[in-house]
């Protein structure tokens, strides 16, 4: 602060002078014009010459007179501005030494804490053993009263006979030892607690701490850095620390004999005077010559003579403030002489600006260039991550393409093996479709990347999603042997609306990695959980893979969404993949809304979490189904609370009664009290063979139309629980075992009458379609490739196809299955064949998109736009390797009836055929 003092005080010195000056200067110019008007007027030139020596005389004695006043007034101000810097000099010593002290209390009190701290577990030793060492602590150990040697966290074995704590110095009343140089070749001081429980000393704890502490909390340095300081051990006279910014650090100096000899301290009454004050802990300045100059020596006391500040300022530095004073009025007064202030100022408000301005501009520079860096540095990263993606997709690539290549030179060898061309096919195609996934990998990315990708939202079924996800994982989990186990808790509504196919990307993508990432014989989980909901009008689910596989590092996590990225280890490289299935599920969850979290440890497993919310779809309640199936009141018998909870919560908007009971003697007890008497039993069994087809309604409204009973239970008994139950119900009320994918020995209970299999989960609509099942005597197929199954034997195609590979493959295909085809090179090509065709020559137009001459789109419009009655009506199916939503869009809006992406699916096709050409 007192520079800063100085400066202000100079200046308001200097603007004292310069407005001074400036007023006794105006009635001299003032007189010196009068006396011009009046020589000029009397043309008296020797007058104006005797006039202007005096008037220069009187300019030069005002300004000697002014000039003695300011080097008064400087020396005057210089002088005390040296004792102003012998103050400022033990301010700033004193305020080192309570940096100093305050850091060593601080230590002192973080030690009692840990000393409470030991004295309040179970294994001390323990606690010392595991304690991590940081900047400051370098060495925790614990000796037990009665015993000599202890441990330490450095895992050697502790003795206090190492250290000296005889010189009686303490920290807030613990003792601190005399310094030494630690193991690490530190200079370094340990403090020592006694561990006190119950109010008896069980321990003592030693601390080691380190100087470095001390050196990173003192000033880099005071007097522009022409202060010497070191820190001294009193008891050993050691130089323990010389803090950065202070002098020299490699005088060589090692303690204090060696700082008396370097700067020539001699004299011994000076030198006795100085030790007798170390040793009263007080502290000492004195004047004595250093390296041939005049210096002010200072040894302060810390923590009452513990350690010692020690060095010297050069009386130089401690007058410079005052010399810059003298200077600076100096500098004041040849700048009114010259009246040159004004301009000095001027420059240097405009030297400021510019300086602000380059600052500025280098600030601008800086950022941009920041920007360029890091702009860089991500270009970089993603030009390594996708040269590592293609080093790592090679072998995956090529794999698949060799088998192609190598399976179609043995077909063309084989070719007459039917056997062996079967075999060739079927492996050329199943290399061909792993293939196409990793390509349809790499396009997902390109999609996400562009913003290309569009949701589709439209009323699904949890029942439909789970279905097929667990008809495709399960099959994968039993050929490697492992547990694939199924679970939904907490659904309110199973009809939601979002993209189902988007959906089942992402469970596919997160389950499919479950099994190739575990072992065989591992376990993985698949939960559908419903969470709380935020509004009456959404669900909100999460959704949890789980597993017990190999797990994944901590570093892996870190960009495990990150596209083109693998875990690489003799493990994983195992396990054929792009990289990028990560990376598109997060991506789909995210435009969904959703979020996706992952945690995981190697060898362990991984457990990744979706949450989703989806918008509840109006008006599903058909109460009127329940009325016609004569369902009103059903029975849950289920071991497990949540999962009849889950049953109720689903079952709530149907209007239908639901009691739950968790064991078969509560269901044995519940049936008794609310069915009456039954009939004849002769006659209840002719009752059961008439009507076991379907579920009615019972002869009684005060029992149940209906069991839900959960297989484990009933196998808890044997199959006698459900055949007991089934005598105790009427014949007419079916009953529902629940069972899951695991359960063993349920074949017996399809001999007992109108019993029925439910598979878990439980979802109202299987609820419903078992229903329809068990009325019709069948069971009902939503998609039935047989229902609608016409030959195509006899139909006549236009393919407008300019690959001829395409085009052989496409005839060859429609040739298998009896129907003929003619192929048009190009779009116009197949206009005018289309043109000159008789009406109803061709039952179906397959057209390619990218083709010479006229494209797909256009061909489409032309032959929509002909006058003639077929132009309009049949069926023009498009066929292209474009495969993005807008392409499909596109083609919907040029006239085409449906768009299949290349490579074609056979069945696809020949079921896309048969349904527009029954159709037409």
């Amino acid at each position: 602060m007192t520079p800063k003092y100085v400066k202000r005080y100079n200046i308001i010195v200097i603007i004292h002078l310069y407005h001074s000056i400036a007023e006794k200067g105006h009635p001299v110019k003032r007189e010196m014009n009068n006396n011009e008007e009046k020589r000029e007027k009397k043309k008296q030139n020797r007058r104006k010459k005797d006039k202007s020596f005096p008037l220069l005389l009187s300019i030069i004695l005002i300004f000697s007179i002014f000039g003695a006043v300011i080097f008064s007034v400087a020396h005057k101000i210089s002088g005390e501005m040296s004792d102003s810097a012998i103050q400022n000099l033990s301010e700033s010593l004193e305020l080192m030494k309570g940096t100093i002290e305050a850091i060593l209390l601080k230590e002192a009190e973080f030690q009692k804490l840990i000393a409470q701290e030991i004295a309040d577990i179970e294994d001390p030793e323990g606690f010392v053993c595991a304690y991590d060492r940081n900047q400051t602590m370098v060495k925790m150990s614990l000796i037990f009263s009665g015993e000599e040697e202890g441990v330490s966290n450095t895992g050697d074995i502790f003795t206090e006979e190492e250290l000296d704590f005889s010189s009686g110095k303490n920290i807030d009343g613990l003792p601190i030892s005399q310094s030494y140089v630690n193991y690490m070749g530190t200079w370094a001081y340990t403090i020592k607690c006694p561990v006190e429980k119950d109010g008896r000393e069980i321990a003592v704890l030693y601390i080691e701490y380190v100087y470095d502490a001390l050196d990173r909390s003192l000033p880099d340095g005071f007097y522009n850095g022409h202060a010497m300081l070191y820190i001294m051990d009193t008891k050993s006279e050691r130089l323990v620390l010389k803090p950065k910014g202070m002098g020299e650090r490699d005088a060589g100096h090692l303690n204090l004999e060696d700082f008396y000899r370097a700067n020539n301290i001699l004299e011994e009454g000076l030198r006795a005077e100085v030790a007798d004050c170390v040793k009263n802990g007080d502290n000492i300045l004195f004047y004595h010559d250093i390296q041939g100059k005049s210096a002010l020596n200072y040894m302060w006391a810390v923590n009452e003579g513990t350690i010692y500040l020690i060095g010297y300022v050069p009386i130089e530095a401690i007058q410079q403030e005052g010399r810059t004073v003298n200077q600076n009025i100096f500098i004041v007064i040849m700048i009114m002489l010259v009246a040159f202030f004004l301009c000095c100022t001027l420059y240097y408000l405009n030297e400021r600006q510019q300086e602000k301005l380059r600052k500025e501009r280098e600030a601008e520079r800086e950022i941009h260039n920041q920007r360029l860096a890091e702009a860089l540095q991500a270009a970089q990263i993603a030009s390594n991550s996708k040269t590592t993606f293609l080093s790592n997709m090679s072998h995956d690539i090529r794999t698949p393409m060799n088998a192609v290549l190598g399976f179609t030179m043995l077909l063309a060898k084989d070719a007459e093996d039917p056997v062996k061309v079967r075999e060739y096919t079927k492996k050329i195609t199943a290399s061909g479709q792993h293939l196409l996934s990793l390509i349809n990998d790499v396009l997902d990315v390109s999609k996400i990347e562009s913003g290309k990708v569009v949701l589709s939202v439209e009323e699904f079924t949890l029942n439909d999603l789970v279905s097929s996800v667990d008809a495709i994982i399960r099959p994968m989990a039993q050929e490697r042997a492992q547990s694939f186990h199924l679970e939904v808790t907490g659904i309110r509504h199973e009809y939601l609306l979002g993209d189902e196919t988007r959906i089942n990307q992402i469970l596919i993508n997160l389950l499919s990695n479950s099994v190739k990432y575990t072992p065989v014989g591992g376990s993985i989980w698949f939960r559908i959980i419903g969470l709380k909901q935020r509004s009456s009008q959404y669900e909100r689910i999460r959704i949890e893979v789980e597993d017990n596989g190999y797990g994944m590092t901590p570093e892996y996590l870190e960009t495990i969404f990150d596209a083109f990225t693998r875990a690489e280890n003799s493990t994983t490289n195992k396990v054929q993949g792009t990289g990028l299935g990560m990376a598109i599920t997060k991506n789909i969850v995210e435009l969904m809304g959703g979020t996706i979290d992952v945690s995981s440890e190697v060898d362990q497993g991984t457990i990744f979490k979706v949450e989703l919310e989806f918008r509840i779809p109006e008006g599903l309640a058909d109460r009127q189904f329940w009325e016609n199936c004569g369902i009103s009141r059903i029975l849950v018998v289920d071991g497990d609370a949540e999962t009849a909870e889950n049953i109720q919560a689903l079952m709530k908007d149907t209007g239908i009664h639901v009691d739950t009971v968790f064991s078969e003697e509560e269901a044995l007890r519940q049936i008794r009290e609310s069915c009456p008497a039954e009939e004849d039993s002769a006659q209840n069994a002719e009752t059961s063979l008439a009507e076991a087809a379907g579920p009615q309604i019972s002869d009684s409204h005060a029992g149940y139309d209906l069991l839900l009973l959960d297989w484990n239970v009933a196998e808890r008994g044997s199959i006698r629980i459900a055949k007991q139950l089934r005598e105790m119900l009427p014949p007419t009320v079916p009953i529902l075992l629940l069972e899951s994918y695991e359960d063993e020995g349920i074949e017996e209970a399809f001999q007992i009458e109108n019993m029925q299999m439910l598979p878990k989960p439980f979802f109202v609509s299987a609820f419903k379609e078992k229903l329809l099942e068990m009325q019709k005597g069948e069971v009902e197929k939503t998609m039935s490739d047989d229902a609608g199954d016409m030959p195509l034997e006899g139909l006549c195609f236009l393919a407008a196809e300019d690959n001829e590979i395409n085009a052989e493959i496409l005839t060859e295909i429609l040739s298998i299955e009896g129907a003929g085809c003619e192929v048009a090179e190009n779009g116009q090509a197949a206009v005018e064949r289309f043109m000159n065709a008789a009406e109803g020559e061709f039952d179906a137009i397959l057209m390619d998109v990218q083709m010479p001459v006229m494209n797909g789109y256009d061909a489409t419009r032309v032959i929509r736009a002909m006058d003639r009655e077929d132009a309009r009506t049949i069926p023009i199916i498009a066929m292209t390797a474009n495969a993005f939503a807008e392409d499909e869009k596109e083609a919907l809006e040029a006239g085409m009836n449906v768009h299949l992406a290349k490579p074609i699916d056979v069945e696809l096709l020949k079921k896309v055929i048969k349904q527009y050409i029954q159709k037409k």
